[in-house]
Order: structure tokens, then C-alpha cells, then sequence
């Protein structure tokens, strides 16, 4: 018997505005002005904040964090496809896209000095905190997208951030083919920045694209220029319109760059090439989007400044808050081990304090 086609495929691209700052305008998606000046905003806003945590950890006031400059294009679009009432699943390296869903400037402030209290999101519980261990949190995300459907929320979609090194974990396949069999509503969104720290894609896969994985699992899959804020967004959108649809999950392939370090314990100079960085620094989202936004006459040099201005201000006024401290008792880990209070905890908490009181009386 002859072989027989059991199954093609296709696989797109998706490009809307270019590096020069053109624009497609057969695919430009219906931003209003002030959508698109409010996203720009929100880009300039994580990359001022990323540039002041950098200085701040340089100069000892702050831990080890993540640096997500040059990404900017690909983690802050998204959001504005969701709703409030979504579930935001991340990784570490969305800084913009957690404070559009309203977490407060002084956070990672906190979080990367070791306060926990870094994690929490007044007012939002629909935002989960960041996950460190790659690809750990694909698997949340199904379950919270399934969940809510089970519980009658049938709009409720879940939007899943993550970094192309997690597409090489299990966690990430076991998540899509949950999925898909489920058909859950969720949105898998990967940052492909060309390396797994050190790792670049193709010493991680032997696939052409991270995107073309959605095949296997029976779900859309989609690449676009992680850049481009409007192929972003475009692309989010139409994902999140399908789940909310009841058409299940997608897969989408954002390919930008991390223009920075991995986090500040981190070289790239020992695995990475000056001359690729200074090509992908030709393509930076913010430098094409205000391009964009000043060819369409809603952006000027006056607004820029004023802007940068204004949002130095906030993260100065950040700043000043988490330096002056918080009011965090000794014991305060002891509380959140349980649900309620533990009696062999409370022996530890015992223990804990009275070793604390002759160490400062020793002190």
C-alpha cells in the first residue's frame, strides 16, 4: 500500500511594525491613541525601573535580580489583551507586565532584598507571584484556566509567561498536552531572547521554531517579532479571543532579545558576541514604537521628556520607601509555614526568639 498524508501543517510569522518604525497598516491592530501612548508609557516604565534596580544592586542596596531590558516589546503588549479577571501566570523577567496588572514599584524592591513580602499583589489575587524554577508554573496555569471554566467562569482565560529555556523542561510539554486534551483556555506566551542563560536554542532543540511544539500538542501555534509591540498584542489577542471562545489553547513564539545580563550574578560576554547584541540593539522595541507613535502625530519630544521625568520621580519615591524599611518582626516566616497556627512551630518560633535574644544580648 502507498503512504498516505495523514496530517500538514503551517506554521506563520507574524510582523506588523517593522525596526524603521513602518507599519503594516493591512494588519495594524485597533489601538486607540491612547492604548498605544499608555503601553508605550508602560515599556519606558520597566526599562527606567530596570536601569535604577541595576544601579541599586551594583552599588550593594540590592540582591540578585533579573534584568529584562530589550524585552519590553514582547511582556508588556499582552496584558492589554487580557482582562483583570484573567489569571497572569509569569516567570521572573516581566517586570512591565506585572505592574500593568498593578503591582506596586516598591515590590521587586523588596522581593530581590529577600522580603517575601515582594511577592504580594494588593487587590489582585489573579496574578501569581513570579516563578523562579523554569516552566513550574506551565502547569498552574492550566489548572487555573480549567478551573475557572469548571467553576462557570466561562470567559476567564489564563495568560502563561515564559522564557525559551522552559520549552526545553517537562514541565512544558506536560502542561500543553493538558491543555490540549482539556481544551483549557489558556494562552502559552514564550520570550524567545536566543539563550537559556548561557544556552543558546540550538544546543536546546533541533526544532526550526519554539512555536511549531504547538503541532504535537493539537493546539494553534504562532511566531512573531518580539519587538514588535503591535505583532505582540495582535497576536495575544486573537489567542485570548479563541480561549474565551471555547477553542482552547495556543502556543506563541515571541523572538526578542535580552540586551543585558541573565541576572546580576551573570557575564554574557563569555557565551555571546558584541557584534549580535549590537544588531539586536538596532531593533529595539521602544526606539521603533516611538517611532511609530511620533509618525501617527501622539508622540513628541516634549511628551518624552516629561515622561522620563515623571517616572523618575516614581521610582525615586519607590526607592525612599523600601530603604526606609519595614516593620517586619523576627518571627514573622513563622506565621505562613500553615494555614494556622502549629504547635511544633510554635516550639520553633520559641526557640527561634530566645536564641535572637541572646544574640543581641551577646551583641
Amino acid at each position: 500500500m502507498p503512504l498516505k498524508s495523514v496530517e500538514t501543517f503551517d506554521l506563520k510569522r507574524l510582523e506588523v511594525l517593522d525596526e524603521t518604525g513602518h507599519v503594516d497598516e493591512d494588519l495594524e491592530p485597533s489601538l486607540s491613541p491612547d492604548q498605544l501612548v499608555s503601553l508605550y508609557e508602560s515599556m519606558m516604565l520597566s526599562r527606567l525601573m530596570d536601569a535604577r534596580m541595576l544601579n541599586l544592586q551594583r552599588q550593594g542596596r540590592l540582591g540578585t535580580l533579573p534584568v529584562g531590558t530589550g524585552q519590553e516589546g514582547a511582556f508588556c503588549p499582552p496584558v492589554m489583551a487580557i482582562r483583570d479577571s484573567d489569571w497572569f501566570v509569569g516567570a521572573y523577567r516581566e517586570l512591565g507586565a506585572r505592574l500593568m496588572r498593578g503591582e506596586p514599584l516598591t515590590n521587586p524592591l523588596f522581593l530581590f532584598n529577600g522580603h517575601e513580602e515582594g511577592n504580594v499583589i494588593p487587590d489582585n489575587d489573579r496574578t501569581l507571584p513570579i516563578s523562579i524554577v523554569l516552566a513550574s508554573q506551565l502547569p498552574h496555569a492550566v489548572g487555573l484556566a480549567y478551573g475557572s471554566r469548571l467553576r462557570g467562569e466561562t470567559g476567564t482565560v489564563a495568560l502563561a509567561m515564559f522564557g525559551d529555556g522552559s520549552s526545553s523542561e517537562g514541565d512544558f510539554h506536560e502542561a500543553l498536552n493538558f491543555a490540549g486534551v482539556l481544551n483549557a483556555p489558556v494562552i502559552f506566551f514564550c520570550q524567545n531572547n536566543q539563550f537559556a542563560i548561557s544556552t543558546p536554542k540550538e544546543f536546546q532543540t533541533k526544532s526550526a521554531t519554539i512555536a511549531q511544539k504547538a503541532i504535537a500538542y493539537g493546539m494553534p501555534g504562532i511566531q512573531v517579532d518580539g519587538n514588535d509591540p503591535l505583532a505582540v498584542y495582535q497576536a495575544t489577542k486573537e489567542a485570548v479571543d479563541r480561549a474565551r471562545n471555547g477553542e482552547g489553547p495556543s502556543l506563541i513564539e515571541a523572538v526578542t532579545f535580552r540586551m543585558g545580563v541573565h541576572t546580576t550574578a551573570d557575564d554574557p560576554t563569555r557565551y555571546r558576541e558584541d557584534d549580535m547584541v549590537k544588531e539586536w540593539e538596532k531593533k529595539d522595541p521602544l526606539i521603533r514604537f516611538k517611532i511609530y507613535l511620533t509618525k501617527k502625530e501622539i508622540w513628541d519630544d516634549d511628551r518624552e521628556e516629561k515622561l522620563t521625568a515623571k517616572i523618575k520621580a516614581r521610582i525615586d519615591e519607590a526607592v525612599a520607601e523600601f530603604e526606609a524599611g519595614r516593620k517586619t518582626t523576627p518571627d514573622a516566616p513563622f506565621d505562613f509555614v500553615f494555614g494556622t497556627r502549629h504547635g511544633i512551630i510554635e516550639d520553633q518560633r520559641k526557640a527561634f526568639l530566645a536564641r535572637q535574644g541572646k544574640e543581641g544580648h551577646h551583641g
